[in-house]
């Protein structure tokens, strides 16, 4: 990940709506969850919902398919991985402390 779609991901997530439908999507994992239910479970419009996730996919963090009538929507956890590891790639680079590496982040309980 590149600094540019670093900044991309971080502004679609400084939207609360965008961040707790992000979130939502994440605790779905590969099973996705339909727009309806979203927009249920998160108390949005479902044109608002929608409006919201298409800034999310314009920037890679989620992907969406047609089933029948229903949008199912999934969170992209390989850029949020990346993302993660952008962030704590020079971490503690200029000192001697155990710090926060990428390996480490994959030892986070329920990931």
């Amino acid at each position: 990940m590149d600094i540019k779609n670093a900044l991309s991901a971080f502004q679609s997530l400084s939207q609360e709506t965008r961040l707790r439908a992000f979130r939502l999507l994440i605790e779905y994992g590969m099973s996705g969850c339909a727009a309806t239910v979203l927009s249920e479970k998160l108390g949005v419009p479902q044109n608002t919902l929608s409006f919201h996730l298409s800034h999310l996919s314009h920037a890679g963090l989620v992907t969406s398919k047609r089933e029948g009538r229903s949008i199912i929507y999934f969170a992209v956890l390989e850029q949020i991985e990346d993302l993660m590891n952008f962030m704590a790639e020079n971490c503690c680079i200029s000192a001697d402390a155990d710090c926060l590496t990428p390996s480490r982040l994959q030892n986070k309980k329920n990931c």
